[in-house]
């Protein structure tokens, strides 16, 4: 694995003329918008990348994009891996392990998700300020990578109180609502149940999706501060279920993304 994240480093390095980002952003599903605030200087499409899994999930374009964001660096995953698209955790959480090997200081994460607490609406967003694993697996399974971190990390701040704490404080003084809340993280790629949407809501979830929670635990076994956001873009709450596709999804999380922007660019800003 060391090896793999080496070739790949160098790779990039090279096709980036030494950039080294401060901070490594993931957009989720629908939430691509970011990239228009970027100045631009290197995008690298996945399938050029050595060792790189390619996204195959619609809303999902699937470059690495370097640039600054209100002059910081930064490098951004403009489309990320699941589980669910048959790859193992390890591929799942590979870039976060080349990030930091770049160099990022800070991870921020953003993830479309359904809502299961009855004060949630669509278009809303939540700060992550816990998470619950349902996943099947953990990227951390396997031989430990001493130079990675230690064989039992602690996950007591998975989300880092001071960037949640400023987050707060941004979106009050901007006059929108950000709800603090625990996502539960499950394979998919079905959309859950009324009887799982229950049960979510029961152990103490806010929010449902099939992502976020690998990257985040890769990312704080190296130590790495995080920082993430769920756009609500369907309803799991008893009397407000639909019938929910993909595309509706995508639809919704891109009409809430100004507002996770907002909140990605204070913060990077404020942290770097």
């Amino acid at each position: 694995m060391l090896k793999e994240i080496q070739q790949t480093v160098e790779y990039i390095r090279s096709k980036t003329e030494g950039f080294e980002p401060a901070a490594g952003i993931i957009l989720g599903t629908g939430l691509g918008g970011l990239v228009r605030e970027i100045e631009t200087a290197y995008v690298l499409p996945y399938e050029e990348i050595p060792n790189f899994p390619v996204s195959t999930v619609e809303g999902h374009s699937g470059k690495l994009i370097f640039g600054k964001i209100g002059g910081k660096p930064v490098v951004v995953m403009q489309g990320r891996f699941h589980f669910y698209e048959g790859y193992s955790m390890q591929q799942v959480v590979f870039p976060v392990r080349v990030m930091k090997y770049l160099g990022i200081q800070f991870l921020f994460v953003s993830n479309a998700s359904g809502g299961v607490n009855p004060n949630y609406e669509i278009g809303d967003v939540m700060a992550l300020n816990d998470h619950i694993n349902l996943l099947p697996s953990n990227p951390l399974i396997g031989k430990n990578e001493k130079e990675f971190g230690p064989r039992f990390p602690d996950m007591s701040e998975p989300y880092d109180r001071k960037m949640l704490a400023h987050a707060r404080e941004f979106a009050q003084n901007e006059g929108f609502t950000l709800h603090e809340g625990v996502y539960v993280s499950v394979s998919g790629p079905c959309f859950e149940t009324p009887a799982e949407y229950k049960y979510m809501r029961i152990i103490g979830g806010d929010a449902v999706g099939m992502s976020t929670v690998p990257e985040v635990i890769a990312a704080r076994h190296m130590s790495i501060p995080c920082f993430a956001v769920s756009v609500i873009t369907d309803l799991g709450v008893e009397g407000k279920i639909m019938e929910v596709t993909h595309e509706d999804v995508i639809a919704a999380a891109s009409k809430a993304e100004v507002k996770m922007t907002a909140i990605f660019k204070h913060l990077i800003a404020e942290h770097l």
